[in-house]
């Protein structure tokens, strides 16, 4: 049997046929998105390094200098970027698109530890890695509150409970904390008993300074003193000693 004798048999079936396929491309086609660059994720990981108290341009010259030396020599790494804050170092790497991560890996585990002898000698701990890309949106945000808890307390316990057991979640690349309330030492400044006592405080000074109290000079003979005296013409005698210009000096 031909196929198109059925729908020649038929005219106004097909009519409708053809309408209704019409009118779906139509509507389909307006839905399609469109994009001017397509949509590729790059094979991304960020090592991350901490030196507490340290500033920016000590991060980028003592950690993060040694570390891109030795990361750049990754074969397929395509872009590097280093972000240096007080006390953090973040390097974001890009691999090409065929690039495994778990490869990429274990070359960027191998060139931390390279870089480790110069590193500083006060850095707490090694740098780390993550399979992450930090531009990217977060998967989740979770918010912890107490009525009891204070801040510090309730930074302990997502740092050493909650963020450990969604380390372990099959898929999670990082683990981020915001909001903390670290300990800290604190010290406050009476300013009136600073003044009673002639002491001043600087604030980018981490001790107070001693203002310099004004001394007199005195003349190297003991016994003697030295008076200021205007320009003569003719000599000036004090005692037993004359200066004719500048300074006369008169001992006991």
């Amino acid at each position: 049997m031909n196929p198109s004798a059925l729908f020649i048999a038929r005219p106004v079936a097909t009519t409708l046929l053809t309408i209704a396929v019409v009118l779906a491309g139509l509507f389909a086609f307006l839905r399609l998105p469109v994009a001017p660059l397509p949509q590729v994720d790059y094979p991304t990981m960020t090592v991350s390094a901490n030196l507490p108290g340290a500033s920016p341009a000590t991060m980028a010259a003592t950690v993060a200098t040694p570390l891109e030396r030795h990361l750049g020599i990754i074969a397929d790494v395509i872009g590097m970027h280093s972000e240096s804050r007080g006390g953090v170092t973040r390097i974001t790497l890009q691999f090409n698109l065929d690039r495994s991560l778990d490869g990429a890996a274990r070359d960027v585990q191998a060139a931390i530890n390279a870089a480790r002898a110069e590193l500083p000698t006060n850095l707490e701990r090694n740098p780390s890695y993550h399979k992450v890309n930090p531009a990217a949106a977060p998967a989740a945000i979770l918010a912890l509150t107490s009525d009891t808890l204070t801040r510090g307390q309730i930074y302990d316990a997502a740092s050493r409970v909650v963020q450990q057991v969604l380390s372990q979640i099959e898929g999670v690349g990082e683990v981020e904390i915001y909001g903390s309330s670290l300990p800290a030492v604190r010290v406050e400044l009476n300013p009136l008993a600073l003044f009673k006592v002639s002491k001043t405080f600087a604030p980018h000074s981490p001790r107070p300074t001693r203002t310099a109290p004004r001394v007199r000079s005195r003349a190297a003979t003991a016994g003697c003193r030295s008076t200021p005296m205007m320009r003569r013409t003719t000599p000036r005698i004090i005692g037993r000693s004359w200066s004719p210009t500048g300074t006369a000096r008169q001992c006991g």
